[in-house]
């Protein structure tokens, strides 16, 4: 059962061969076995989840169930849970239990899905390894000295171990699709707006956005199809129709146009990477799609734009965690602006203290117009290069991550080389768009390689499509690591 689709779970639930708490058992006890060596979570409900699967259970026997009921999922641990703790992997929160339930955790209860418990992550979202989590690094089940990439690595972890057969994470600069792309499972970041980002815990709020981790773009496709649609408690969710990602599923991709940006095969990817992205558009043009060169001119300036938004929106955002209301407060202090200072310095850790200080800088008097403004415009710029490349192309191709997953550990120590890793992705949340990662071959050491894929705003069922016409030719997406 761990190596089903969750349409084949579906439809052994609605036969009666499997029932929802035969298949929770299943998964929690995987988990139990697996966990301690990969960390992939921080919080396991198992009664919880127990509880939701009798519930499901009685749905499916009452003929009320809907393509996800009892089927297990495991979601980011910066969904907030009522009444099961939700950390965001940090000291500061490391015991807060949520009153209420997160906009995507409600929909997907409303779908049936059982919750197994709550994934690691970077603290606050902050970091491309997964490293920067107060509960320690996840570890990639691939080969446990290396990273399983952020900020959704511990998502990333369960679905590709088979810990869970599905699972939410978050994207505000790669965060889905760079640890989709180093363990080897499909993950989706859609358009900005399309899942609402309540009860999400914010980072940048003008970048964060919710996404789908599955085995294969059919799976994000069901379960993309649950978490999304409008929510009024959201200012920036978008007023649209729900919409069903798994129509346009099986269409051929004769005619298609792959837009292949020449900014993105440039310097900077290794050979193993590129051989297998090669590989991956020679497999689309086997299958009637033809790839057309298009520029992205300004996606080089991505990376020091990101890295001037993000930091001052979470300067912003995290203000909110002073020690007074919740989370954690210093034992010891002398007056409140010692018990501020003293709760934060302890509260956080390394990472998301430099991205605070970076973003409370650009913001300062005298700086604001001189970073966060020309940031702003290059943002634009981005966003227009995307506009104009696509009156020439369908979708965009390329790299997830310009190299394979790295040893824990080796980039720790170099921020920008660890901001670099996410080269390719950052520039699709500046501009809002939605972008897919997909498992297309294997690099240095057999380590996965994710390709990108990019669409047009509020072109997610395409783009999961494209990602299916190469999943139906291949099985990269069927290759499971040796653990368990």
């Amino acid at each position: 059962m761990i190596e089903a689709s969750l349409k084949d779970l579906a439809a052994a639930l609605r036969a009666g061969t499997l029932s929802s708490v035969e298949l929770a058992t299943l998964f929690l006890d995987r988990i139990d076995a697996l966990n301690p060596s990969l960390n992939a979570f921080i919080t396991v409900d198992r009664d919880g989840a127990l509880s939701a699967a009798r519930a499901a259970d009685a749905r499916l026997a009452a003929g009320t169930a809907g393509p996800l009921t009892g089927i297990p999922l495991a979601h980011k641990d910066v969904f907030c849970t009522e009444g099961v703790r939700t950390t965001c992997a940090s000291r500061m929160l490391e015991n807060f239990v949520s009153p209420y339930d997160a906009h995507v955790v409600s929909q997907l209860k409303a779908a049936g899905a059982v919750m197994l418990g709550k994934t690691n992550m970077d603290e606050y979202a902050m970091g491309s390894s997964n490293e920067n989590s107060h509960f320690g690094p996840a570890k990639n089940p691939w080969d446990a000295s290396r990273v399983p990439g952020g900020s959704s690595g511990g998502s990333a972890v369960a679905v590709a171990a088979r810990l869970a057969p599905m699972a939410t994470g978050t994207d505000t600069g790669g965060s889905v699709r760079q640890p989709a792309a180093l363990t080897g499972v499909t993950g989706i970041k859609p358009t900005y707006g399309v899942v609402s980002r309540y009860g999400m815990i914010a980072y940048a709020s003008s970048l964060d956005q919710g996404g789908a981790f599955g085995r294969s773009a059919e799976d994000c496709a069901l379960l993309l199809s649950a978490m999304a649609g409008f929510d009024p408690r959201d200012s920036t969710s978008v007023e649209r129709d729900t919409e069903d990602y798994t129509r346009e599923l099986g269409k051929p991709l004769a005619g298609l146009r792959i837009g292949l940006p020449k900014e993105f095969f440039a310097e900077g990817m290794d050979d193993d990477v590129r051989a297998a992205t090669e590989a991956a558009l020679e497999q689309y043009r086997q299958l009637g799609a033809t790839t057309v060169e298009v520029s992205l001119p300004n996606a080089k300036l991505a990376i020091p734009a990101y890295y001037v938004i993000a930091p001052a929106e979470a300067s912003s955002n995290l203000s909110r965690f002073d020690g007074v209301r919740y989370g954690h407060r210093a034992p010891e202090y002398v007056d409140l602006a010692d018990m501020y200072s003293k709760s934060r310095a302890q509260g956080f850790g390394a990472e998301v203290k430099r991205r605070i200080l970076v973003g409370t800088y650009v913001l300062s008097h005298g700086y604001y117009d001189a970073y966060y403004l020309q940031a702003q415009k290059l943002r634009r710029l981005i966003a227009e290069d995307f506009i104009a490349a696509f009156t020439h192309c369908d979708v965009i191709a390329g790299p997830t991550s310009p190299t394979v997953a790295w040893p824990i550990g080796e980039k720790s120590d170099d921020p920008v080389q660890m901001y670099l890793q996410d080269i390719y992705t950052i520039a699709v949340n500046l501009a809002g768009l939605p972008g897919l990662s997909l498992p297309c071959g294997t690099g240095a050491g057999d380590l996965p390689v994710g390709l990108q894929l990019i669409g047009n705003y509020f072109d997610e069922a395409r783009l999961l499509n494209v990602a299916h016409g190469f999943q139906q030719a291949t099985d990269w997406h069927r290759r499971m690591p040796a653990v368990g």
